[in-house]
Formats: C-alpha cells, structure tokens, sequence
C-alpha cells in the first residue's frame, strides 16, 4: 500500500508547560495533522488525553477514525496511532523548550488501507501534505506572535 511521511516544525510563543497543556486537549488535534472533528474523546483522572474519534473530511465525504495513544513523555512527546477505512498512520508532536518560546516539530505518517485510499492516495497525501503546515502555524500562532 502507499505511504507518505510529512513533517513540520515551528516556534510558539509560550512556555512548553502551555503547549503541553493544549495538546491534552481534544479540540487541539482539530487542528493538527488532517482532522476536522473530534468526538467521543477519553481522558485519564489527571485530565491527559487517552484516546479519541475523530471525523476527517475528503471530497465531501466523512470518513470516522480512531486516535489511540502510541507513546507519551511527559512534556517532550505526544504520539497517536490513527486509523480509519481509507489510512492508517501516526502522528507524534515533539517539543523542546527554545529560550521562553517552544519549538513543535509534527511528524505525520500515513498509508492507504483501502482500494479508494490506494487509487487516490497521491491527492490524499498531497491535501495532507499542504495542510500540515498550515494547520501546525496555526496552533502555534494561537499562543500569541509566532
């Protein structure tokens, strides 16, 4: 099946403790890396996000995934594995601190999963591919001048 590896960093504004906090979040990955609605999220007893679905948007049409916790260090490194119908992939957030500012690098990897995905994957990948840097900026811009 085909796959695609995308990555973006940028700088935020903010103390790591903030950004860490944003991605705890369920609305913060609405964000991020391709998905456009965040339902039925699950958090632990310490407010960290475990796991959540998440609808994506394709040609009109709505595709539901899963986001299931693939690694977590503590204030370095959230990781998802991702899956729905058409892609399966991971998608990890790293942060280290840069002066008072933080540094957000996303990496995102994706593979088809289905005969659609298969035969559109290069348009797939290409709307995924323009989007994660634009929705990355974004979330970093949302803690003040970027």
């Amino acid at each position: 099946m085909p796959g695609e590896s995308f990555n973006h960093t940028t700088v935020a504004s903010a103390s790591i403790d903030d950004v860490w906090a944003a991605l705890d979040l369920p609305l913060t990955w609405e964000s991020i890396g391709g998905i456009d609605r965040v339902v039925d999220s699950v958090t632990d007893s310490q407010g960290r996000l475990q796991s959540f679905s998440f609808d994506s948007i394709v040609a009109g049409n709505a595709y539901r995934g899963e986001a299931t916790s693939a690694e977590r260090e503590e204030r370095k490194l959230m990781a998802w594995n991702i899956v729905n119908s058409e892609i399966a992939g991971v998608i990890s957030v790293t942060l280290t601190e840069a002066g008072s500012d933080t540094k957000i690098s996303v990496d995102l990897t994706v593979e088809s999963r289905g005969i659609l995905a298969s035969m559109f994957f290069a348009v797939i990948s290409k709307t995924i591919g323009d989007g994660l840097p634009r929705s990355v900026d974004a979330f970093a811009a949302g803690f003040g001048h970027v």
